[in-house]
């Protein structure tokens, strides 16, 4: 197996984190400034040069310079020279920007089917009795052939639901009035956030991430995400969204020389607050699980003890910048953060984890067989692309110039359940407005007066039968399509 060496940081030694172990995960943590930001480039760009693609998501807007040689940087060209770092060449990387909003990038969406009940009540801030009427509507649609794609299509079948609830009660469950309201108000909310735009065709093809350029580099994945942070439920909902759908779709791929996709997800605290325990349990399940599809996730957050410790523990490559401890909870987060950390006999962990400079870290990066490596005090490297933001043109220029350009900015609507439910809603009232036409042309036809014969009684009475049974079972066949009685 080909392994590639990638020298991340250098303290007394050269660190670097070894390819074949990077799908093993790994956490960035430290303090706003201290370089958290830095490092991440520095560690997407050594896995784009070596073939890995790479995700990442912009919560500040300075991440776009990853795109453009770094020239012209005093406090990189000191970092280079006091490192004596040997054949540093600038460089970007091949990027390709996405935007949930299809401003300052391509646009990324989801439909609310791919999305689910258990992702969508974590969007909606729903409590257990809402969050199991949202798993009853999605249940009830499946059975149906009615396909939830975008914000109208759920609110149609939320409605749907709610006009003929207790025809569902035997097969489904109640499904309340009051949680069928709370379930449109916070869709309404949803949607005055600009969350609708999550949702709707065509769909992100997850694809389109795992992708290299003509050179043989791995395309670096940036989505916009100052606007979405605006809301940091939508924003953490949606990439675990996105970490789900690759753990769905993803072959196994076993031990192999590098990752076929590295996901940062940043701000990682907010992923884990508030999180419900059955929700817990599935990322606990994805984070354990997907190394094994090729992929590997590293959090960035500013303290370890923001992640459950069943999820720190699988976090096997760790980089620690400098933790504040101007209070008694800070100076416990200090002594967590230290004892998640190899020992080192010449290091003091706790004293140096507050003691580092800016771009100075603790490291401890998985060996050749898996096992923490000993905790180092080192500089992180600078990358060789662009720290900080580009210009709109710049931007502009890369997103209309990209191989994907004009296929997610066309969107699509499909029939699917809103359509759906207004054409049998005008089924059925046509066929009730030509019955009660025909009946008054009934009533308003003069009788015959002659006197009828009992045989053409017989025959009458007869055809009048069969007229109503027939009728009878036209009418149950299109309610029974409507009730969700096949």
């Amino acid at each position: 197996m080909a392994v590639s060496p990638l020298l991340i940081a250098k303290g007394k030694k050269d660190l670097v984190l070894l390819s074949n172990m990077a799908n093993r995960h790994g956490l960035i943590a430290g303090a706003t400034g201290t370089g958290k930001t830095v490092t991440l480039q520095r560690m997407a760009q050594s896995f784009s040069k070596i073939g890995v693609p790479v995700f990442l998501a912009d919560v500040k807007g300075d991440l776009a310079g990853i795109s453009q040689p770094g020239n012209g940087n005093p406090k990189v060209d000191e970092r280079i020279k006091k490192l004596a770092v040997k054949d540093f060449i600038f460089s970007g990387s091949p990027v390709v920007f996405w935007d949930v909003f299809g401003v300052s990038g391509h646009p990324v969406r989801t439909t609310i089917s791919e999305m689910g009940p258990l992702l969508l009540s974590r969007l909606l801030n729903l409590n257990d009795t809402q969050s199991g009427v949202l798993s009853l509507i999605f249940k009830i649609a499946d059975d149906e052939g009615l396909l939830l794609l975008d914000m109208k299509d759920l609110r149609s079948m939320l409605q749907y639901a709610g006009d003929n609830a207790s025809d569902f009660t035997t097969e489904y469950g109640k499904i309340s009035a009051a949680s069928v309201g709370a379930i449109q108000r916070s869709l309404l909310a949803l949607e005055e956030q600009g969350g609708d735009k999550l949702f709707g065709e065509p769909a992100l093809d997850l694809n389109d991430f795992i992708q290299t350029d003509t050179e043989g580099e791995g395309v670096i994945n940036i989505l916009a995400a100052d606007k979405l942070m605006q809301s940091p439920k939508t924003y953490a909902t949606f990439l675990l969204w996105m970490l789900s759908e690759l753990f769905e779709q993803l072959p196994e791929a076993g031990d192999t020389e590098k990752p076929k996709l590295v996901f940062f997800f940043d701000e990682a605290h907010l992923l884990f607050s508030e999180a419900p325990s059955a929700l817990l349990e599935k990322i606990e399940q994805v984070v354990r699980l997907i190394r094994s599809k090729g992929v590997g996730i590293y959090f960035i957050s500013q303290n370890p003890v923001d992640i459950p410790d069943k999820i720190l523990g699988q976090l096997g490559n760790r980089v620690q910048h400098a933790l504040r401890a101007f209070s008694a909870n800070d100076l416990k987060g200090v002594q967590t953060a230290a004892k998640t950390f190899r020992l080192n006999p010449e290091l003091d962990i706790e004293k140096a984890i507050t003691g580092l400079e800016t771009g100075e870290a603790l490291v401890s990066f998985l060996d050749e067989k898996g096992a923490p490596g000993i905790t180092e005090r080192a500089y992180i490297l600078p990358p060789p692309g662009k720290i900080g933001p580009i210009t709109e043109g710049e931007r502009n220029s890369m997103i209309k110039g990209s191989a994907i350009y004009g296929h997610y900015e066309k969107e699509v609507d499909s029939e699917s359940a809103y359509e759906l439910l207004i054409d049998r809603r005008n089924k059925v009232e046509a066929e009730a407005e030509s019955a009660a036409e025909e009946k008054a042309a009934a009533k308003a036809k003069p009788k015959a007066r002659q006197k009828e014969s009992i045989a053409e009684a017989v025959l009458k009475s007869a055809a009048r039968a069969a007229a109503s049974q027939a009728g009878r079972t036209i009418v149950r066949g299109v309610l029974g399509s409507i009730f969700g009685k096949r």
